[in-house]
């Protein structure tokens, strides 16, 4: 008869890290201080040798539950979507289940109804996929003694947040274009109430200012590649069409280029265009699309991270808002302007 195998200790991974047991104990349980180097060598360490931490155990010793609550809304979005899958992610790399609640909506009943029910399953801490501004305003209002951490959008700045530096991402996208040679950029915003919309508006809006460039039309999209084919007609139907356009998420730029074709156009010939998020399908359109990357796999890290730093009461103020780099992935969408 073959043996059971030895199961995976805390010291395997101690050792596996190059570490003290102690140190791993800390990343497992989120209790003290780990630098963020040293946590990742474990976190690798315990992938490596798929160490699973008794929760259980660690319920008992601690007096939690090893539960982390998630408030999601709309994952058919490719943003809230691979938020949610950072989250799940980094958090089972922790050693803590996840319990999900997909709102119909993100109102101020839903989100109270979400936070009573994880309440109520004595659930550790509650971190909350909120991109709207008027959802975040309503979470900093509901259970004030369950932590709660939000991803994907700062809100109002009453929660502790972590989010991908939207407005930096805008004025990587507008820079480029204006690098490029085009005298201006129009944008292709998203919807009003998104925290995303507001701060790439902003940050195109800086980038045009900042070059003393003209200040150009705004059009006003829903995330969808319906909405920017609409915007794509409008632009093209322009007494001066532009040379470049920055939208606000891929799928809307989808839809410029569709409107392109439909005219017998092309980018970047006819017109230099810039979307946001870097989903999976971008690099295969045609052509492929220039746009900004947001890593939501760094952004689920630091948000479990966060939030059981706040468990354990070790949340500096400053560590309260985290901006995540995003990064400019050019492709061939994008080019000088057309002659005249």
């Amino acid at each position: 008869m073959t043996p059971n195998p030895r199961r995976t200790t805390l010291a395997d991974v101690a050792r596996l890290a190059q570490v003290s047991a102690m140190t791993v104990s800390r990343v497992v349980t989120g209790r003290g201080q780990v630098n963020p180097a040293t946590r990742e060598r474990v976190e690798w360490a315990m992938a490596q040798l798929r160490y699973t931490p008794n929760i259980a155990a660690r319920a008992l010793a601690g007096g939690r539950s090893g539960t982390i609550g998630v408030i999601t809304f709309d994952t058919s979005q490719y943003g809230p979507g691979a938020a949610l899958f950072g989250i799940e992610h980094a958090a089972r790399a922790r050693g803590y289940g996840v319990s999900i609640a997909t709102l119909p909506q993100l109102d101020a009943a839903s989100l109270t109804e979400a936070m009573d029910t994880f309440a109520r399953r004595s659930t550790d801490g509650v971190i909350a996929i909120v991109p709207h501004l008027s959802a975040a305003h309503a979470l900093a209002e509901t259970h004030p003694q369950l932590p709660v951490v939000a991803v994907q959008g700062s809100g109002s700045g009453q929660i502790p947040s972590v989010a991908v530096d939207q407005r930096r991402g805008a004025l990587l996208a507008t820079t480029h274009l204006l690098d490029l040679g085009h005298r201006t950029v129009w944008h292709i915003a998203g919807p009003e109430d998104w925290y995303e919309s507001r701060e790439r508006q902003r940050g195109w809006r800086e980038a045009l200012s900042g070059r003393s460039a003209p200040s150009s039309p705004m059009l006003q999209g829903d995330w969808s590649a319906a909405s920017g084919y609409a915007a794509g007609r409008a632009l093209l139907a322009a007494e001066q069409p532009p040379t470049a356009v920055f939208a606000a998420n891929d799928q809307m730029a989808l839809g410029v280029l569709h409107a392109l074709h439909e005219r017998g156009l092309a980018a970047p010939d006819a017109l230099s265009i810039v979307g946001f998020d870097d989903i999976p399908e971008s690099a295969y359109f045609s052509p492929s699309l220039t746009t900004v990357g947001q890593d939501f796999d760094a952004m689920g890290r630091r948000g479990v991270a966060l939030l059981l730093d706040i468990l354990t009461s070790d949340a500096s103020p400053e560590q309260r808002l985290q901006l995540i780099e995003p990064d400019l992935v050019v492709r061939a969408s994008t080019g000088p302007p057309r002659r005249p």
